[in-house]
């Protein structure tokens, strides 16, 4: 992450568009922030990438219709409407090259993007995939599928998983938790040599420190003494149970968002229990001095608090924020970690950020932190982390920072407060 993926590629696409006239058309698939605010800016930013023509296919279908007639060099669609773009060509697929930003979005292959890809793969001569991070061993077999066809991994899913795994965890018959094999892991890598490079950005460039800073936050006691009720009423019903990923989604939801300070009834109505992470967030506005805060939260009512006692925080899936936010213009700039996690360049606007409330996700807690601590960033990135004393927020912590040895930290910690209560 944060090593020039985008112009690197562009570089190289401009080569074989140009010189080597070994592609006539390329299109690039990314997420929605990056496919507006980062690729279409990259080749308008370097000098050598101007003569490159682009079009953006994005947003209504006869605006991206509109984008797909201008017959540009590349053409630009972010990845949800990978299968209207499939279904809408079919057999007249035009891309002889295919750019896949953030390829570990194809990490699932029961997805209809995936299935949608896979589709029109034999119509590519040139694919190229990009990712900072590719995920678990299982979730590479779709990604390298769109590489090569199966070449190295196999041509099936299922194969891929009596060669290389072994089912760790059974419900009712049916495997639903894996682990490689003796030996797996590294005759994976062996079979990916030759297709994969793999490059970290700690040998290839100098970047400012990065400082971790973890502030604990104190729940008044009340609050405190709501969590501990929901917590108990929620987790002893699967004390003698099983509890799935579905379930441990709602479980694990709820509660955090009694740590951010509010939480959705049973109508969706939001209920405000406590008001200390954004006591501490106004503490750290405070000490930071009028210098910008990027602010990373989880629910749309901690977005919409946050906005009410901060009025001048823009949200970056406004119209122009990340331009506005990389001139200075925003002082506060919020962001869900799903929509800004990948591919956006915010380091020119600021050197702060906060979590004011933590994913799971680890991919999506690395690509997030990214945003500024990136090649171009001059001075030293400091990454706050509100953490809810004595609650669930500890457990998230404590899985994205590796303590929790475990593929499924979030069935971990709550099995775990199961047997503490």
């Amino acid at each position: 992450m944060g090593l020039g993926k985008t112009v690197i590629t562009l570089s190289a696409v401009l080569r074989l568009l140009y010189d080597y006239f070994t592609a006539d058309r390329v299109l690039v698939i990314a997420p929605l922030r990056p496919a507006v605010d980062t690729w279409p800016p990259e080749i308008a930013k370097w000098a050598h990438l101007r003569g490159l023509s682009c079009a953006v296919a994005v947003g209504t279908a006869p605006q991206r219709m509109a984008a797909l007639q201008q017959g540009a060099d590349i053409t630009i669609i972010n990845v949800d409407n990978v299968e209207w773009l499939v279904n809408h060509y079919k057999q007249r697929w035009p891309f002889d090259m295919v750019v896949i930003d953030e390829l570990s979005g194809f990490k699932s292959a029961g997805s209809r993007r995936f299935r949608a890809m896979k589709r029109v793969r034999k119509y590519i001569k040139r694919i190229v995939g990009l990712t900072g991070t590719p995920g678990d061993l299982i979730g590479l077999w779709s990604q390298i599928y769109l590489l090569d066809e199966g070449k190295a991994l196999g041509r099936t899913l299922t194969g891929y998983r009596e060669q290389y795994f072994r089912a760790a965890k059974y419900v009712h018959g049916r495997p639903v938790q894996w682990e490689p094999k003796s030996g797996a892991e590294a005759e994976i890598y062996k079979r990916l040599e030759g297709l994969c490079i793999s490059m970290k950005t700690a040998d290839y460039l100098q970047l400012p420190e990065r400082l971790d800073i973890i502030r604990m936050v104190p729940l008044p006691n009340d609050a405190m003494a709501q969590y501990r009720q929901m917590e108990r009423d929620m987790l002893l019903p699967y004390a003698d149970g099983y509890i799935d990923a579905g379930s441990a989604a709602v479980l694990s939801n709820k509660l955090l968002q009694m740590t951010g300070g509010a939480a959705y009834d049973g109508d969706g109505n939001t209920v405000v229990l406590h008001r200390a992470k954004l006591d501490e967030l106004q503490q750290l506005v405070d000490e930071a001095n009028g210098q910008p805060l990027l602010v990373f939260y989880g629910y749309k009512h901690e977005l919409e608090r946050i906005q009410q006692q901060h009025p001048d925080a823009v949200e970056v899936r406004s119209p122009n924020a990340v331009e506005r936010w990389n001139r200075g213009e925003i002082p506060m700039l919020l962001a869900h970690p799903a929509s800004a996690g990948h591919g956006l360049n915010l380091q020119a606007g600021g050197s702060t950020a906060v979590w004011y409330s933590l994913p799971w996700s680890l991919e999506l807690y690395q690509q997030a932190c990214k945003r500024l601590h990136r090649m171009g960033q001059q001075h030293t990135v400091r990454i706050f982390h509100l953490v809810a004393k004595g609650t669930i927020d500890e457990h998230v912590l404590d899985v994205l920072s590796g303590k929790a040895k475990t593929q499924d930290g979030l069935l971990h910690a709550l099995r775990a407060r199961i047997e503490a209560i």
